[in-house]
């Protein structure tokens, strides 16, 4: 569609309309911004070249293997930001700002149903994201990276991508040391809770607690396993009910985390055991309500704020183009002994 003398000057959302693009993906390409993908830049060209003298001309793009040095981070976390995720949050704020860059942030449990992801890449003056325990699939991660879009994810549901840069907790070394702990107990009989089902997190945990019971000679008993949909405290509660109703109940309870492993201690009070005498209790998190509980929980601390400090790192490498020999970080976890687990009697 050639231009023709003496028509008006073409303007960027003519652009738009002959691409199929948005305008911002348009005005990105125009301004010579770096993240954008290779295939958009070429079609919004090839397009400026069909309108001719009258469409607007775009600025010399960049290098695209050089650095993004300008554009804020965005960083989505759709959950409420009570103690697990606002310390991640306050720790991924605090790294972009040493970095010199502005955060986005994007949190609340409604932006979950949000399709965030795929404007990412056409949201002005925004270079990369970091994306907290996203609730997308693999797929739609993987079509963002296509786009050629940097973002880091924190703590990820599902197994990440090959190659998608993502940052973790050692959840199966973190779960082995604190069954073994209990197990060192003396416990045998022991209820597990876990978390929902399809999260990684809640996979690896109960590996861990898993091969530390065989390490024991334990082979787990199906009857004394729960998985929770949420790990909050009701459910935890719910689960913990079930197991110490058991004919033979457990004289241990391994929750998935430790808000979980507070529903069970008020489940063991509501029957009058005592902890540690009658059940030994342990969560996973190490966050403040584990040090609030009596007596105060067994559990394993995940390093949360490292876990943000290191996806920004990892964030800000991918805008300088540098090449990540380790995708996938997981960072040590740390068994934290406390009162509410004690030998097993008898």
């Amino acid at each position: 569609m050639a231009a023709r003398e003496g028509r008006a000057r073409a303007t960027v959302r003519d652009v738009a309309a002959e691409t199929g693009l948005s305008i911002a993906t348009v005005s990105r390409v125009l301004n010579g911004q770096a993240n954008v993908a290779p295939h958009t830049r070429e079609l919004v060209l090839r397009a400026v070249g069909r309108l001719g003298d009258q469409a607007p001309r775009p600025r010399a793009a960049p290098d695209a293997h050089g650095p993004v040095h300008g554009g804020a981070v965005y960083v989505r976390c759709p959950y409420v930001l009570t103690d697990y995720f606002g310390l991640i949050v306050s720790s991924v704020g605090e790294t972009i700002e040493l970095h010199g860059r502005e955060m986005i942030l994007g949190a609340g449990e409604a932006a979950q149903e949000s399709a965030v992801l795929p404007g990412l890449p056409d949201r002005p003056g925004v270079a990369g994201a970091i994306l907290i325990l996203p609730p997308e699939p693999g797929e739609a991660l993987v079509r963002l990276r296509d786009r050629g879009f940097p973002f880091v994810v924190i703590d990820p549901r599902t197994p990440p991508p090959r190659d998608i840069a993502a940052v973790s907790a050692a959840h199966f070394a973190g779960g082995r040391k604190l069954m073994a702990h209990v197990t060192g107990l003396g416990h045998r009989r022991i209820g597990i809770i876990g978390g929902p089902v399809t999260w990684l997190p809640s996979e690896a945990r109960l590996a861990g607690y898993t091969a530390s019971l065989a390490d024991a000679g334990v082979l787990q008993a199906p009857e004394l396993l729960r998985h929770v949909p949420e790990p909050n405290i009701e459910q935890g509660y719910l689960a913990a009910g079930e197991l110490l109703d058991l004919p033979e109940r457990p004289t241990a309870l391994v929750a998935f985390n430790d808000k979980t492993a507070v529903g069970a201690l008020r489940a063991a009070a509501e029957r009058r055991l005592s902890v540690p005498g009658d059940l030994s209790v342990a969560g996973f998190d190490d966050i403040d309500v584990s040090r609030a509980t009596s007596p105060p929980l067994t559990t394993v601390r995940q390093p949360l704020q490292e876990m943000g400090r290191m996806g920004v790192t990892l964030l800000m490498r991918l805008l300088s183009r540098h090449t990540l020999e380790a995708l996938h970080v997981s960072l040590g976890a740390e068994l934290v002994v406390r009162g509410s687990t004690g030998p097993v009697r008898g």
